[in-house]
Protein backbone atom coordinates (compact mmCIF):
# COMPACT_ATOMS: atom_id res chain seq x y z
CA UNK A 1 0.00 0.00 0.00
CA UNK A 2 1.28 3.46 -0.91
CA UNK A 3 0.50 6.11 1.65
CA UNK A 4 0.61 9.89 1.67
CA UNK A 5 0.04 11.16 5.20
CA UNK A 6 -1.05 14.56 6.41
CA UNK A 7 1.20 17.58 6.26
CA UNK A 8 3.42 17.10 9.30
CA UNK A 9 5.72 19.98 10.27
CA UNK A 10 5.38 21.45 6.80
CA UNK A 11 6.11 18.19 4.94
CA UNK A 12 4.08 15.57 3.08
CA UNK A 13 5.28 12.21 4.35
CA UNK A 14 5.18 9.40 1.78
CA UNK A 15 5.66 5.91 3.06
CA UNK A 16 5.19 2.38 1.80
CA UNK A 17 2.92 0.38 4.06
CA UNK A 18 2.38 -2.91 2.24
CA UNK A 19 1.72 -4.56 -1.07
CA UNK A 20 -1.50 -6.44 -0.49
CA UNK A 21 -1.98 -9.91 -1.92
CA UNK A 22 -5.62 -10.92 -2.31
CA UNK A 23 -6.76 -14.33 -1.08
CA UNK A 24 -4.22 -14.32 1.76
CA UNK A 25 -4.84 -13.63 5.40
CA UNK A 26 -1.65 -11.63 5.92
CA UNK A 27 -0.19 -8.76 3.96
CA UNK A 28 3.26 -9.44 2.56
CA UNK A 29 5.69 -6.71 3.76
CA UNK A 30 6.88 -4.34 1.09
CA UNK A 31 10.42 -5.53 1.65
CA UNK A 32 9.55 -9.03 0.45
CA UNK A 33 11.68 -10.27 -2.46
CA UNK A 34 10.57 -8.58 -5.68
CA UNK A 35 11.45 -11.63 -7.76
CA UNK A 36 8.73 -13.82 -6.27
CA UNK A 37 6.31 -14.93 -8.97
CA UNK A 38 2.84 -16.19 -8.15
CA UNK A 39 0.53 -16.94 -11.09
CA UNK A 40 -3.19 -16.07 -11.01
CA UNK A 41 -2.93 -13.93 -7.88
CA UNK A 42 -3.38 -10.28 -8.94
CA UNK A 43 -1.74 -7.67 -6.74
CA UNK A 44 -3.23 -4.30 -5.77
CA UNK A 45 -1.34 -1.18 -4.93
CA UNK A 46 -3.37 1.06 -2.62
CA UNK A 47 -2.64 4.77 -2.50
CA UNK A 48 -4.25 6.57 0.44
CA UNK A 49 -4.01 10.34 0.22
CA UNK A 50 -5.20 13.22 2.35
CA UNK A 51 -5.82 16.48 0.57
CA UNK A 52 -5.84 19.93 2.09
CA UNK A 53 -9.49 19.27 2.93
CA UNK A 54 -8.49 16.19 4.97
CA UNK A 55 -10.67 13.99 2.82
CA UNK A 56 -9.17 10.53 2.45
CA UNK A 57 -8.87 9.13 -1.06
CA UNK A 58 -7.56 5.80 -2.29
CA UNK A 59 -6.26 4.47 -5.56
CA UNK A 60 -6.32 0.72 -6.07
CA UNK A 61 -4.79 -0.83 -9.14
CA UNK A 62 -4.91 -4.51 -9.97
CA UNK A 63 -3.85 -6.79 -12.77
CA UNK A 64 -0.21 -7.29 -11.73
CA UNK A 65 0.94 -10.82 -12.52
CA UNK A 66 4.09 -10.68 -10.43
CA UNK A 67 5.26 -9.23 -7.17
CA UNK A 68 7.93 -7.39 -9.14
CA UNK A 69 5.31 -5.64 -11.31
CA UNK A 70 3.37 -4.52 -8.24
CA UNK A 71 6.49 -3.09 -6.60
CA UNK A 72 7.46 -1.33 -9.82
CA UNK A 73 4.04 0.35 -9.96
CA UNK A 74 4.41 1.31 -6.30
CA UNK A 75 7.84 2.85 -6.94
CA UNK A 76 6.50 4.72 -9.97
CA UNK A 77 3.64 6.20 -7.93
CA UNK A 78 6.08 7.14 -5.15
CA UNK A 79 8.30 8.93 -7.64
CA UNK A 80 5.32 10.92 -8.87
CA UNK A 81 4.33 11.85 -5.33
CA UNK A 82 7.85 13.01 -4.51
CA UNK A 83 7.57 15.60 -7.27
CA UNK A 84 5.17 17.55 -5.03
CA UNK A 85 7.87 18.15 -2.44
CA UNK A 86 6.50 19.99 0.58
CA UNK A 87 3.49 21.44 -1.30
CA UNK A 88 0.28 19.76 -0.03
CA UNK A 89 -1.75 21.22 -2.93
CA UNK A 90 0.67 19.76 -5.48
CA UNK A 91 0.57 16.42 -3.63
CA UNK A 92 -3.22 16.40 -3.85
CA UNK A 93 -3.00 17.26 -7.54
CA UNK A 94 -0.64 14.35 -8.22
CA UNK A 95 -2.95 12.04 -6.28
CA UNK A 96 -5.82 13.25 -8.47
CA UNK A 97 -3.79 12.47 -11.59
CA UNK A 98 -3.17 8.95 -10.31
CA UNK A 99 -6.84 8.45 -9.56
CA UNK A 100 -7.78 9.53 -13.08
CA UNK A 101 -5.74 6.72 -14.69
CA UNK A 102 -8.01 3.94 -15.88
CA UNK A 103 -7.53 0.31 -14.91
CA UNK A 104 -4.71 -1.44 -16.78
CA UNK A 105 -3.49 1.85 -18.28
CA UNK A 106 0.08 2.98 -17.49
CA UNK A 107 0.68 5.66 -14.90
CA UNK A 108 1.74 9.08 -16.25
CA UNK A 109 5.42 9.55 -16.98
CA UNK A 110 7.44 11.30 -14.30
CA UNK A 111 8.82 13.90 -16.71
CA UNK A 112 5.33 14.76 -17.99
CA UNK A 113 3.98 15.32 -14.47
CA UNK A 114 7.05 17.34 -13.51
CA UNK A 115 6.45 19.58 -16.52
CA UNK A 116 2.80 20.00 -15.58
CA UNK A 117 3.62 20.95 -12.00
CA UNK A 118 6.24 23.41 -13.16
CA UNK A 119 3.70 25.01 -15.52
CA UNK A 120 1.13 25.17 -12.74
CA UNK A 121 3.58 26.84 -10.42
CA UNK A 122 4.74 29.33 -13.03
CA UNK A 123 1.38 30.18 -14.60
CA UNK A 124 -1.51 28.88 -12.58
CA UNK A 125 -0.21 29.24 -9.08
CA UNK A 126 -0.53 33.02 -8.95
CA UNK A 127 -3.36 33.51 -11.47
CA UNK A 128 -6.78 34.10 -9.96
CA UNK A 129 -9.82 32.56 -11.55
CA UNK A 130 -11.21 36.03 -12.30
CA UNK A 131 -8.13 36.95 -14.34
CA UNK A 132 -8.00 33.60 -16.07
CA UNK A 133 -11.69 33.64 -17.04
CA UNK A 134 -11.39 37.16 -18.45
CA UNK A 135 -8.42 36.12 -20.61
CA UNK A 136 -10.11 32.87 -21.60
CA UNK A 137 -13.32 34.54 -22.74
CA UNK A 138 -11.41 37.14 -24.76
CA UNK A 139 -9.96 34.45 -27.04
CA UNK A 140 -12.76 31.86 -26.91
CA UNK A 141 -14.04 31.25 -30.49
CA UNK A 142 -17.78 31.86 -30.02
CA UNK A 143 -20.30 34.22 -31.62
CA UNK A 144 -21.06 37.53 -30.00
CA UNK A 145 -24.35 36.51 -28.41
CA UNK A 146 -22.75 33.48 -26.79
CA UNK A 147 -19.89 35.65 -25.59
CA UNK A 148 -22.35 38.04 -23.96
CA UNK A 149 -24.11 35.13 -22.25
CA UNK A 150 -20.81 33.76 -20.94
CA UNK A 151 -19.84 37.23 -19.72
CA UNK A 152 -23.10 37.55 -17.80
CA UNK A 153 -22.44 34.21 -16.03
CA UNK A 154 -18.94 35.38 -15.14
CA UNK A 155 -20.13 38.77 -13.92
CA UNK A 156 -23.15 37.59 -11.93
CA UNK A 157 -21.91 34.34 -10.41
CA UNK A 158 -18.48 32.92 -11.17
CA UNK A 159 -16.31 35.95 -10.41
CA UNK A 160 -18.19 37.12 -7.26
CA UNK A 161 -18.09 33.64 -5.72
CA UNK A 162 -14.85 32.15 -7.04
CA UNK A 163 -12.84 34.92 -8.67
CA UNK A 164 -10.53 35.50 -5.67
CA UNK A 165 -9.21 31.93 -5.74
CA UNK A 166 -6.09 31.01 -7.68
CA UNK A 167 -6.43 28.28 -10.25
CA UNK A 168 -4.39 25.79 -8.27
CA UNK A 169 -6.48 26.37 -5.12
CA UNK A 170 -9.90 25.91 -6.71
CA UNK A 171 -11.60 22.76 -5.40
CA UNK A 172 -14.96 21.06 -6.07
CA UNK A 173 -16.22 22.11 -2.62
CA UNK A 174 -15.74 25.78 -3.59
CA UNK A 175 -17.95 25.26 -6.62
CA UNK A 176 -20.58 23.41 -4.60
CA UNK A 177 -20.57 26.27 -2.09
CA UNK A 178 -21.25 28.72 -4.94
CA UNK A 179 -24.31 26.78 -6.10
CA UNK A 180 -25.53 26.47 -2.50
CA UNK A 181 -25.27 30.27 -2.17
CA UNK A 182 -27.23 30.70 -5.42
CA UNK A 183 -29.99 28.45 -4.09
CA UNK A 184 -30.03 30.36 -0.78
CA UNK A 185 -30.46 33.60 -2.75
CA UNK A 186 -33.32 31.99 -4.69
CA UNK A 187 -35.04 31.06 -1.42
CA UNK A 188 -34.66 34.64 -0.19
CA UNK A 189 -36.21 36.03 -3.39
CA UNK A 190 -39.13 33.62 -3.22
CA UNK A 191 -39.74 34.42 0.45
CA UNK A 192 -39.69 38.12 -0.30
CA UNK A 193 -42.21 37.75 -3.10
CA UNK A 194 -44.57 35.76 -0.84
CA UNK A 195 -44.23 38.16 2.06
CA UNK A 196 -47.10 40.40 3.11
CA UNK A 197 -44.61 43.10 4.07
CA UNK A 198 -44.28 45.86 1.44
CA UNK A 199 -40.67 46.40 2.50
CA UNK A 200 -39.82 42.71 1.99
CA UNK A 201 -41.45 42.67 -1.44
CA UNK A 202 -39.65 45.87 -2.39
CA UNK A 203 -36.30 44.37 -1.36
CA UNK A 204 -36.55 41.64 -4.00
CA UNK A 205 -38.17 43.72 -6.73
CA UNK A 206 -36.18 43.34 -9.95
CA UNK A 207 -34.23 40.33 -8.68
CA UNK A 208 -34.58 37.11 -10.64
CA UNK A 209 -34.44 33.53 -9.48
CA UNK A 210 -31.56 31.55 -11.00
CA UNK A 211 -33.18 28.34 -12.22
CA UNK A 212 -31.62 24.92 -12.40
CA UNK A 213 -31.17 25.12 -16.16
CA UNK A 214 -29.21 28.35 -15.71
CA UNK A 215 -27.10 26.72 -12.98
CA UNK A 216 -26.25 23.94 -15.42
CA UNK A 217 -25.20 26.53 -18.00
CA UNK A 218 -23.04 28.32 -15.41
CA UNK A 219 -21.39 25.03 -14.52
CA UNK A 220 -20.86 24.23 -18.21
CA UNK A 221 -19.06 27.54 -18.81
CA UNK A 222 -16.74 26.92 -15.87
CA UNK A 223 -16.14 23.32 -16.93
CA UNK A 224 -15.20 24.30 -20.48
CA UNK A 225 -12.90 27.07 -19.25
CA UNK A 226 -11.10 24.74 -16.84
CA UNK A 227 -10.82 22.03 -19.49
CA UNK A 228 -8.76 24.52 -21.47
CA UNK A 229 -6.69 25.22 -18.35
CA UNK A 230 -5.97 21.49 -18.05
CA UNK A 231 -5.02 21.30 -21.73
CA UNK A 232 -2.66 24.26 -21.26
CA UNK A 233 -0.99 22.58 -18.29
CA UNK A 234 -2.13 25.19 -15.76
CA UNK A 235 -3.91 22.63 -13.59
CA UNK A 236 -3.89 18.87 -13.49
CA UNK A 237 -7.54 18.11 -12.75
CA UNK A 238 -10.72 19.98 -13.65
CA UNK A 239 -12.60 20.43 -10.35
CA UNK A 240 -15.79 21.53 -12.14
CA UNK A 241 -16.02 18.09 -13.78
CA UNK A 242 -16.40 16.54 -10.31
CA UNK A 243 -19.44 18.62 -9.30
CA UNK A 244 -22.90 17.11 -9.77
CA UNK A 245 -25.99 19.30 -9.95
CA UNK A 246 -29.67 18.56 -9.58
CA UNK A 247 -31.16 17.56 -12.95
CA UNK A 248 -32.69 20.44 -14.87
CA UNK A 249 -35.99 19.38 -16.38
CA UNK A 250 -37.37 21.65 -19.12
CA UNK A 251 -40.48 23.57 -18.17
CA UNK A 252 -43.64 22.14 -19.69
CA UNK A 253 -46.00 24.71 -21.22
CA UNK A 254 -49.23 25.32 -19.30
CA UNK A 255 -52.45 26.55 -20.87
CA UNK A 256 -54.17 29.69 -19.58
CA UNK A 257 -57.39 27.97 -18.56
CA UNK A 258 -60.23 29.99 -17.04
CA UNK A 259 -59.40 29.08 -13.39
CA UNK A 260 -55.76 30.08 -13.95
CA UNK A 261 -56.80 33.35 -15.58
CA UNK A 262 -59.17 34.13 -12.69
CA UNK A 263 -56.42 33.48 -10.14
CA UNK A 264 -53.99 35.62 -12.12
CA UNK A 265 -56.45 38.50 -12.17
CA UNK A 266 -56.98 38.18 -8.40
CA UNK A 267 -53.38 37.65 -7.26
CA UNK A 268 -51.10 38.32 -10.23
CA UNK A 269 -49.78 34.75 -9.93
CA UNK A 270 -48.40 33.17 -13.10
CA UNK A 271 -48.58 29.34 -12.78
CA UNK A 272 -45.39 28.54 -14.69
CA UNK A 273 -42.48 29.98 -16.66
CA UNK A 274 -43.96 28.85 -19.99
CA UNK A 275 -47.61 29.70 -20.64
CA UNK A 276 -49.69 29.38 -23.81
CA UNK A 277 -53.03 30.83 -24.81
CA UNK A 278 -56.16 28.96 -25.75
CA UNK A 279 -57.35 29.29 -29.37
CA UNK A 280 -59.85 31.94 -28.24
CA UNK A 281 -57.17 33.98 -26.47
CA UNK A 282 -54.83 33.70 -29.46
CA UNK A 283 -57.56 34.92 -31.80
CA UNK A 284 -58.42 37.85 -29.49
CA UNK A 285 -54.75 38.90 -29.39
CA UNK A 286 -54.31 38.77 -33.17
CA UNK A 287 -57.50 40.81 -33.69
CA UNK A 288 -56.17 43.40 -31.23
CA UNK A 289 -52.74 43.47 -32.91
CA UNK A 290 -54.27 43.88 -36.39
CA UNK A 291 -56.26 46.89 -35.18
CA UNK A 292 -53.59 48.60 -33.04
CA UNK A 293 -50.24 47.67 -34.63
CA UNK A 294 -50.81 46.87 -38.33
CA UNK A 295 -47.10 47.22 -39.13
CA UNK A 296 -46.11 44.40 -36.79
CA UNK A 297 -49.25 42.30 -37.04
CA UNK A 298 -48.24 40.20 -40.10
CA UNK A 299 -45.04 39.05 -38.39
CA UNK A 300 -46.92 38.14 -35.20
CA UNK A 301 -49.57 36.31 -37.25
CA UNK A 302 -46.90 34.18 -38.94
CA UNK A 303 -45.31 33.23 -35.59
CA UNK A 304 -48.65 32.39 -34.00
CA UNK A 305 -49.83 30.26 -36.91
CA UNK A 306 -46.63 28.53 -38.07
CA UNK A 307 -44.39 28.61 -34.99
CA UNK A 308 -41.34 30.47 -36.31
CA UNK A 309 -38.67 31.63 -33.88
CA UNK A 310 -38.37 35.37 -33.43
CA UNK A 311 -35.06 35.59 -35.28
CA UNK A 312 -36.39 33.45 -38.14
CA UNK A 313 -39.40 35.71 -38.64
CA UNK A 314 -37.37 38.92 -38.43
CA UNK A 315 -34.79 37.48 -40.85
CA UNK A 316 -37.24 36.10 -43.43
CA UNK A 317 -36.17 37.19 -46.92
CA UNK A 318 -38.23 38.06 -49.97
CA UNK A 319 -36.33 35.44 -51.96
CA UNK A 320 -37.40 32.75 -49.50
CA UNK A 321 -41.09 33.71 -49.54
CA UNK A 322 -43.01 31.84 -52.25
CA UNK A 323 -46.59 32.93 -51.70
CA UNK A 324 -47.73 31.50 -55.05
CA UNK A 325 -46.68 28.09 -53.74
CA UNK A 326 -47.92 28.83 -50.20
CA UNK A 327 -44.56 28.17 -48.55
CA UNK A 328 -41.55 29.91 -47.05
CA UNK A 329 -37.96 28.71 -46.65
CA UNK A 330 -36.12 29.24 -43.36
CA UNK A 331 -32.45 29.63 -44.26
CA UNK A 332 -31.12 32.02 -41.62
CA UNK A 333 -32.10 34.20 -38.68
CA UNK A 334 -31.33 37.66 -37.36
CA UNK A 335 -30.07 38.09 -33.80
CA UNK A 336 -29.03 41.17 -31.87
CA UNK A 337 -25.79 41.88 -30.01
CA UNK A 338 -26.75 45.13 -28.34
CA UNK A 339 -27.79 47.48 -31.10
CA UNK A 340 -25.96 45.49 -33.79
CA UNK A 341 -27.94 43.03 -35.89
CA UNK A 342 -26.30 39.80 -37.03
CA UNK A 343 -27.44 37.43 -39.76
CA UNK A 344 -26.73 33.82 -38.78
CA UNK A 345 -27.72 30.30 -39.84
CA UNK A 346 -30.74 28.76 -38.09
CA UNK A 347 -30.36 27.41 -34.56
CA UNK A 348 -29.71 23.84 -35.78
CA UNK A 349 -29.38 21.89 -39.00
CA UNK A 350 -33.05 20.90 -38.70
CA UNK A 351 -33.86 24.62 -38.61
CA UNK A 352 -33.21 24.82 -42.37
CA UNK A 353 -36.66 23.88 -43.58
CA UNK A 354 -39.67 24.61 -45.78
CA UNK A 355 -42.79 25.75 -43.95
CA UNK A 356 -46.17 25.31 -45.62
CA UNK A 357 -48.64 28.21 -45.30
CA UNK A 358 -52.41 28.18 -44.90
CA UNK A 359 -54.61 30.36 -47.09
CA UNK A 360 -55.32 32.85 -44.28
CA UNK A 361 -51.60 33.40 -43.65
CA UNK A 362 -50.91 33.76 -47.38
CA UNK A 363 -53.58 36.48 -47.57
CA UNK A 364 -52.07 38.34 -44.60
CA UNK A 365 -48.57 38.19 -46.11
CA UNK A 366 -49.80 39.31 -49.54
CA UNK A 367 -51.50 42.33 -47.99
CA UNK A 368 -48.34 43.16 -46.06
CA UNK A 369 -46.16 42.97 -49.16
CA UNK A 370 -48.54 45.28 -51.03
CA UNK A 371 -48.43 48.02 -48.37
CA UNK A 372 -44.81 47.88 -47.18
CA UNK A 373 -42.05 50.17 -48.57
CA UNK A 374 -40.88 49.31 -52.08
CA UNK A 375 -37.29 48.90 -50.91
CA UNK A 376 -36.25 46.99 -47.82
CA UNK A 377 -32.98 46.57 -45.95
CA UNK A 378 -31.14 43.42 -46.98
CA UNK A 379 -34.05 42.10 -49.02
CA UNK A 380 -36.03 41.32 -45.87
CA UNK A 381 -39.73 40.50 -46.08
CA UNK A 382 -40.74 42.13 -42.76
CA UNK A 383 -39.49 45.69 -42.36
CA UNK A 384 -40.49 48.82 -40.49
CA UNK A 385 -42.38 51.61 -42.28
CA UNK A 386 -39.03 53.27 -43.11
CA UNK A 387 -37.77 50.10 -44.82
CA UNK A 388 -35.29 49.20 -42.07
CA UNK A 389 -35.06 45.81 -40.41
CA UNK A 390 -36.95 45.13 -37.21
CA UNK A 391 -34.74 44.87 -34.15
CA UNK A 392 -35.67 41.62 -32.36
CA UNK A 393 -35.93 43.36 -28.98
CA UNK A 394 -38.23 45.98 -30.46
CA UNK A 395 -40.54 43.22 -31.66
CA UNK A 396 -40.61 41.67 -28.16
CA UNK A 397 -41.21 45.02 -26.47
CA UNK A 398 -44.13 45.93 -28.74
CA UNK A 399 -45.56 42.43 -28.32
CA UNK A 400 -45.59 42.82 -24.52
CA UNK A 401 -47.32 46.18 -24.83
CA UNK A 402 -50.01 44.71 -27.08
CA UNK A 403 -50.63 41.85 -24.63
CA UNK A 404 -51.02 44.28 -21.72
CA UNK A 405 -53.30 46.63 -23.69
CA UNK A 406 -55.50 43.69 -24.76
CA UNK A 407 -56.01 42.66 -21.11
CA UNK A 408 -54.85 39.11 -21.81
CA UNK A 409 -52.87 36.92 -19.41
CA UNK A 410 -49.14 37.34 -20.04
CA UNK A 411 -47.09 35.14 -22.33
CA UNK A 412 -43.68 35.67 -23.89
CA UNK A 413 -43.25 36.19 -27.61
CA UNK A 414 -41.51 32.79 -27.78
CA UNK A 415 -44.61 31.28 -26.18
CA UNK A 416 -46.49 32.00 -29.41
CA UNK A 417 -44.25 29.31 -30.89
CA UNK A 418 -45.21 26.91 -28.09
CA UNK A 419 -48.83 27.84 -28.70
CA UNK A 420 -48.56 27.13 -32.43
CA UNK A 421 -47.47 23.57 -31.65
CA UNK A 422 -50.27 23.16 -29.12
CA UNK A 423 -52.90 24.47 -31.52
CA UNK A 424 -51.63 22.20 -34.29
CA UNK A 425 -51.91 19.22 -31.96
CA UNK A 426 -55.46 20.24 -31.05
CA UNK A 427 -56.28 20.44 -34.76
CA UNK A 428 -55.20 16.81 -35.18
CA UNK A 429 -51.90 17.48 -37.00
CA UNK A 430 -49.49 14.55 -36.82
CA UNK A 431 -46.63 15.06 -34.35
CA UNK A 432 -44.02 14.35 -37.04
CA UNK A 433 -45.44 17.15 -39.17
CA UNK A 434 -45.32 19.51 -36.17
CA UNK A 435 -41.67 18.56 -35.63
CA UNK A 436 -40.79 19.42 -39.24
CA UNK A 437 -42.73 22.69 -39.10
CA UNK A 438 -40.97 23.84 -35.94
CA UNK A 439 -37.54 22.68 -37.13
CA UNK A 440 -36.77 20.30 -34.28
CA UNK A 441 -34.00 17.73 -34.64
CA UNK A 442 -35.91 14.98 -32.80
CA UNK A 443 -39.53 14.01 -32.32
CA UNK A 444 -38.88 13.60 -28.59
CA UNK A 445 -38.06 17.29 -28.25
CA UNK A 446 -41.35 18.21 -29.89
CA UNK A 447 -43.38 15.81 -27.77
CA UNK A 448 -41.74 16.68 -24.44
CA UNK A 449 -41.13 20.39 -24.65
CA UNK A 450 -43.40 22.13 -27.12
CA UNK A 451 -46.87 20.66 -26.82
CA UNK A 452 -49.50 21.15 -24.17
CA UNK A 453 -52.86 19.47 -23.90
CA UNK A 454 -55.76 21.85 -24.33
CA UNK A 455 -58.74 21.07 -22.04
CA UNK A 456 -61.11 20.28 -24.88
CA UNK A 457 -58.56 17.93 -26.43
CA UNK A 458 -58.13 16.10 -23.11
CA UNK A 459 -61.90 15.68 -22.73
CA UNK A 460 -62.21 14.42 -26.31
CA UNK A 461 -59.45 11.86 -25.65
CA UNK A 462 -61.22 10.68 -22.49
CA UNK A 463 -64.50 10.22 -24.36
CA UNK A 464 -62.70 8.38 -27.17
CA UNK A 465 -61.29 5.87 -24.69
CA UNK A 466 -64.74 5.30 -23.21
CA UNK A 467 -66.20 4.65 -26.65
CA UNK A 468 -63.86 1.72 -27.39
CA UNK A 469 -64.35 -0.13 -24.06
CA UNK A 470 -67.11 -2.80 -24.38
CA UNK A 471 -69.50 -2.97 -21.43
CA UNK A 472 -72.15 -5.46 -20.21
CA UNK A 473 -75.92 -5.52 -20.76
CA UNK A 474 -77.97 -2.38 -20.45
CA UNK A 475 -79.44 -3.78 -17.20
CA UNK A 476 -75.98 -4.07 -15.66
CA UNK A 477 -75.14 -0.63 -16.88
CA UNK A 478 -78.33 0.76 -15.32
CA UNK A 479 -77.53 -0.97 -12.04
CA UNK A 480 -74.05 0.53 -11.95
CA UNK A 481 -75.42 3.96 -12.72
CA UNK A 482 -78.05 3.60 -9.94
CA UNK A 483 -75.38 2.62 -7.43
CA UNK A 484 -73.26 5.59 -8.37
Amino acid sequence: MLGVGDAHQGRIAARVQAVRLPHRRRAVPAAAPAERHVERQPRRVALPARTATRRRRQLRRGGYRTHHDALAARDHAQALLRLAGDDPVAAAEVAGLLQAVRHRRPLPAVDAVRHRLDARSALGGSTTLAVYLERWLAVRPVDENTRRTYASHLRAHLVPHLGHLTLDRLRPEHIRTMFAAIEASNDSIRAGRRSTSPAARASVRGRRVTGRATCHRIGAVLRVALNDAVADGLIGVNPAALVKLWPARPARPLVWTEPRVDRWRDTGEIPGPVMVWTPEQTGAFLDHAAAHDPDLYPLLHLIAYRGLRRGEAVGLCDADTQLDHAEIAITHQITAAGSTLQRKPPKSEAGNRLVALDTATVAVLRAHRARRPSTSEGGLFFVRPDGQAWHPETVSRRFRRLVADAGLPPVRLHDLRHGAATLALAAGVDLKVIQATLGHSTLTLTANSYTSVLPQLAHAAAEAVTAVIPRGSSRMQSTLEARS
